[in-house]
C-alpha cells in the first residue's frame, strides 16, 4: 500500500494587518524615537499674474473736459487783459470832472405840516478831459444837496453826448421837502449866523463811453462836492466860500 505523502502548502495572508503596513508615508523617514520625519522637499510657487485695475474711462474724460476748460479760461483772461491793456494805452481814459460854478436859493421855507420844502438852483460845468473818448450821458441820474444827514433837495441832469475835450455848463434844478422842518431850518439859520454853512452835493450819474464808433457799457460816476457857502438868503446868488469835489467811477 502505497504512502499518502501529505504536503503542507503555506497559506498567504492576502490582508496584512495594519501593523504590518508601512506607516511612514512614502518619502519621510523614520526617527530613533519612532516618529517619523518628512523629508524636506522643494514648495513648488506658482506665479499668478497681478490684475491691474484701470481707471474709469468716464473719469478720464472728465479730467480732460476739465483740463481743456480752465486752459481755455486762462487763454481768454490773457486776451481781455492785453486788449484792456492796449485800450488803455491808446485811449488814455480821464474820469470827467465836475464843478460847482454858483448856487441860488428859490425858494426855503415850513409846510403846514412843519416840512422843510427847498428849492436850489446849481450850476454845474462837466468837463470832458479826455482826447480820444466820447460821453453818453444816460437817463437815471440822481443829484442832491445834504445837510449834514439830512437830504434837503433833488434832481437830474439832462440826458445828452458831451464830445472830446468838451466843457459843458448845466443849470440844474432842485427841489425836496424834509421832516422835523422847524428844528432843522433854526439849525440852517444858526449855521448862516458864522457865515459858513456846509453842504455837500452829491452825484450819481450814469455814463457809456465811445471809443471811436464803439459804444461801450454803462458805467456810474459817483462823486461830491463840499461847498461852504455864507448865506441861505433866497433869489439872491450865494457865495460859495470853498469846494473840494471828488468823484469815482463804478463799474
Amino acid at each position: 500500500m502505497a504512502d499518502h505523502q501529505t504536503k503542507i502548502h503555506p497559506i498567504l495572508d492576502i490582508e496584512a494587518p495594519p501593523s504590518a503596513r508601512p506607516l511612514v508615508p512614502e518619502g519621510s523617514v523614520r526617527s530613533e524615537k519612532g516618529d517619523p520625519a518628512m523629508l524636506h522637499q522643494p514648495q513648488i510657487q506658482e506665479n499668478i499674474p497681478l490684475m491691474h485695475s484701470k481707471p474709469p474711462k468716464n473719469k478720464s474724460c472728465c479730467c480732460k473736459f476739465l483740463c481743456w476748460t480752465i486752459s481755455l479760461i486762462l487763454i481768454l483772461l490773457i486776451i481781455l487783459g492785453a486788449t484792456a491793456a492796449i485800450l488803455y494805452v491808446v485811449f488814455q481814459p480821464k474820469i470827467p470832472q465836475y464843478s460847482v460854478n454858483n448856487l441860488r436859493i428859490s425858494d426855503l421855507r415850513l409846510n403846514f405840516d412843519l416840512s422843510l420844502y427847498a428849492k436850489f438852483n446849481v450850476r454845474i460845468t462837466a468837463v470832458n478831459p479826455n482826447k480820444k473818448i466820447g460821453i453818453y450821458y444816460e437817463k437815471g441820474s440822481h443829484l442832491s444837496v445834504w445837510y449834514k444827514s439830512t437830504d434837503l433837495c433833488q434832481g437830474t441832469l439832462p440826458k445828452f453826448y458831451q464830445g472830446h475835450q468838451n466843457k459843458t455848463v448845466l443849470n440844474v434844478a432842485l427841489t425836496g421837502q424834509a421832516q422835523y422842518g422847524s428844528t432843522l431850518l433854526a439849525a440852517l439859520q444858526e449855521e448862516a449866523q458864522t457865515g459858513r454853512i456846509p453842504l455837500d452835493l452829491k452825484i450819481d450819474v450814469p455814463v457809456s463811453i465811445k471809443l471811436g464808433k464803439l459804444k461801450m457799457r454803462k458805467v456810474r460816476v459817483l462823486g461830491s462836492c463840499m461847498l461852504i457857502v455864507d448865506s441861505l438868503s433866497t433869489n439872491s446868488l450865494i457865495s460859495i466860500k470853498a469846494s473840494t469835489c471828488k468823484f469815482r467811477l463804478k463799474i
